[in-house]
């Protein structure tokens, strides 16, 4: 405790070769609140609470049968899927390795790869009633690029949800600075009956991400 009385917070012990924005990065983990949440109630990502925040102010999980996770790993998302629609078919795809999930099928494979359109609705066995995208592009530390290279990735997914959707069926996506570009803004309110913009208090304040929630798919 301080000579205030208040708890600082944990301090991050120096080590050797670690670089300043590391240790920034470290103890920003070891002080957030959902970090410590996420550990004790058996979530892989502080992000699985992002999902259930949106979940609480728009319902985009409510009646949903066939899911589709893009951007899966480590599966926060999936679990919170799994455990809010535990009927529900999920399939979810990464580059990266995913641990395996019950009632889940992980595709480790690049979404942006010709082949993955159908390899997912093939694994879900049908049109989805929810696509999910956690996407964004690595970085490369350049604010522009990084911009534009994620926001390709939400307008493949935003295709990919207009043309595998069915009827009634919802549409989230990550986003940065600013919301969603005016090109895909405009594909998604001709295709939803609705096209919000929110900040779940669990995404952290110093990040310029935003999510983007299309619901009532209007069907192609």
């Amino acid at each position: 405790m301080s000579r205030s009385g208040k708890d600082p917070g944990k301090r991050v012990k120096t080590a050797r070769g670690r670089t300043a924005s590391s240790n920034r990065w470290l103890s920003r983990q070891l002080n957030d609140p959902y970090v410590k949440q996420a550990k004790a109630e058996g979530y892989r990502s502080r992000a699985a609470y992002k999902l259930i925040e949106l979940d609480e102010k728009f319902g985009v999980l409510k009646g949903a049968r066939r899911v589709v996770d893009l951007g899966v790993a480590p599966g926060g998302w999936a679990q919170v899927v799994r455990k809010k629609r535990p009927q529900a078919a999920l399939v979810g795809i990464d580059l990266l390795p995913t641990e395996p999930l019950e009632g889940a099928t992980f595709l480790e494979m690049d979404f942006m790869a010709d082949a993955a359109p159908a390899a997912l609705v093939e694994a879900l066995g049908g049109q989805a009633d929810l696509v999910l995208s956690d996407m964004a592009a690595n970085t490369v530390g350049h604010k522009a690029t990084d911009h534009l290279r994620t926001m390709g990735l939400v307008e493949a997914a935003a295709w990919f949800a207009v043309e595998n959707l069915e009827p009634g069926g919802a549409f989230v996506a990550k986003v940065f600075a600013g919301g969603t570009d005016a090109d895909i803004l405009a594909l998604l309110k001709k295709h939803f009956r609705t096209v919000k913009h929110a900040k779940p208090p669990a995404s952290r304040k110093d990040s310029s991400e935003w999510y983007v929630i299309a619901q009532g798919f209007k069907g192609t």
